[in-house]
């Protein structure tokens, strides 16, 4: 077996890495082909990537253009701590409010760490407002643990 197929993770290990995580960097093409990346909160929605931003942002005309995406989950400091994945897929957009807010109260709840975001759904309501969501629909992913190379 070769050291690449060593540290693949499991659908399961992915999925656990993604349900414990709440930050993903996020890669869209700009309009002269060069990448446009940034941090984003993301939440889930069965089991897929969701994060929202505001209707005029870059990744959001980007996303309109060109909707294949990147994102990078990823964890450790130490090199033998290192995992993560990459999700490559394509940004479908969420545009009606009842699904933006959905998104946006899980992105909320990641954000602070709260199991129920249920006391910021104002704050989400009012700023979901100027605000559109995506759901990445994965056409491939990529994963590593190195702490199975120990």
């Amino acid at each position: 077996m070769n050291q690449r197929a060593r540290i693949a993770m499991s659908e399961d290990e992915v999925a656990a890495l993604l349900r414990d995580s709440r930050k993903l960097q996020l890669a869209t093409i700009n309009p002269d082909g060069t990448p446009h990346l940034v941090t984003m909160f993301y939440g889930l929605s069965d089991g897929r990537l969701t994060f929202w931003t505001y209707h005029k942002a870059q990744k959001t005309r980007n996303i309109e253009r060109d909707p294949r995406v990147t994102c990078l989950i990823e964890t450790g400091e130490d090199y033998f701590e290192l995992r993560g994945a990459l999700v490559y897929g394509k940004a479908q957009l969420i545009a009606d409010p009842p699904g933006v807010l959905a998104v946006g109260m899980e992105v909320a709840k990641r954000m602070t760490g709260l199991d129920d975001a249920e006391q910021l759904r104002g704050y989400v309501e009012h700023t979901g407002r100027k605000r559109v969501a995506f759901v990445v629909e994965p056409t491939r992913v990529v994963s590593w643990d190195h702490r199975k190379l120990a």
